[in-house]
């Protein structure tokens, strides 16, 4: 990807507080890794296990923390900040922005909405996109290509939709959520009864609804609840392929990382964070600010901030002895062995 950024954009996008060492004078053409860089590359330091390769860096500006101590070279530009991290999401946003601009307001003539829906006129509605009676769409909302939003479904102001998203009927989205391509808000929950020996269907007749500023990604869904609403709280970030059951009620700012699943009626606080494959059984209550590690399973409720690990879902700290204990168990037995041998010996 080829850019053309002068240090005078790049010091204008990053904001004020940025403290300048070195000096440089061409274009940035390009953002690349630490190891990766050559002359008119942007770089940053992001991670403190890649501080090493700062000062082996062929970068001509970098983007470094205020408290780094190194001296760029002749024609590089140190550029420190309090969050260089923060600092390059910004330049890319730029970027994004001119890669794929605003769509025009509008709808598009194949789309089609149904008599009764109403869709602002700020609004920018793709090709094939369906849009159900009753349906609300907001004020600088864009929907790409074949999205589908049921009846009497609600989208905010200023939401994204990529192509085949659907929003059921009667779900409600939030303000400047962003759905990513193929994500499902409101199918149904999954609920079974056995009957005379066979699984009969529970109607789910509620609701999903989110907060403000919640992303939901690929291929994830959100089930309806039976009754009543599945809610997300503002601020939270689902990533891909992950499964939010019905009835769940998550908190505000949480993460849920990919392909981790929370089962129905559980209810998250603010600030929980699920890492990937981990998963959490039904009608718990996850205090805000657990952290739930990679593929761990929880199948109890949470004090607050405690930290999960282990497909028992146990402390983090209880399960970290475990796995030391566990590294000593082979020289155990040989010890174990030889003191038996020495018993039988003595008899």
């Amino acid at each position: 990807m080829m850019l053309s950024y002068s240090i005078e954009r790049i010091l204008e996008i990053v904001g004020e507080g940025a403290e300048c060492t070195g000096s440089f004078s061409g274009k940035i053409n390009r953002i690349a890794a630490l190891s990766d860089s050559n002359s008119g590359d942007l770089s940053f330091l992001g991670n403190s296990k890649y501080l090493k390769q700062v000062g082996e860096s062929k970068a001509s500006v970098l983007l470094l923390p205020k408290d780094y101590e190194g001296e760029p070279r002749d024609g590089q530009l140190y550029i420190r900040l309090e969050n260089p991290n923060y600092a390059l999401a910004l330049i890319c946003r730029d970027i994004e922005n001119m890669l794929d601009p605003h769509p025009a307001a509008g709808i598009h003539p194949t789309a089609h909405v149904e008599e009764g829906a109403e869709v602002d006129a700020s609004a920018s509605i793709g090709a094939f996109c369906y849009i159900a009676e009753g349906a609300r769409i907001g004020a600088g909302t864009v929907m790409e290509d074949h999205v589908s939003v049921g009846r009497q479904a609600q989208i905010g102001r200023e939401c994204y939709l990529f192509p085949r998203v659907v929003v059921a009927s009667r779900c409600i989205i939030g303000d400047r959520n962003r759905l990513l391509a193929g994500c499902v808000v409101g199918s149904d929950g999954y609920g079974y009864a056995p009957i005379d020996g066979a699984h009969k269907r529970l109607p789910q007749v509620g609701n999903v609804e989110t907060g403000s500023d919640v992303d939901i990604g690929a291929n994830t869904t959100i089930d309806r609840a039976r009754f009543g609403t599945t809610f997300i709280g503002a601020g939270t970030k689902i990533d891909n392929l992950v499964q939010v059951g019905h009835n769940v009620s998550i908190g505000r700012n949480c993460l849920l990382v990919a392909q981790s699943g929370i089962s129905g009626s559980t209810e998250f606080g603010d600030g929980v964070i699920m890492a990937g494959q981990s998963g959490v059984a039904g009608h718990l209550k996850i205090s805000e600010g657990t952290l739930i590690y990679a593929k761990s399973g929880l199948m109890r409720s949470t004090e607050p901030n405690e930290k999960i690990l282990g497909l028992n879902g146990e402390n983090a700290n209880l399960m970290y002895r475990i796995f030391i204990l566990q590294r000593k168990l082979p020289d155990l037995f040989k010890r174990f062995d030889k003191l038996e041998k020495y018993i039988e010996s003595q008899k």
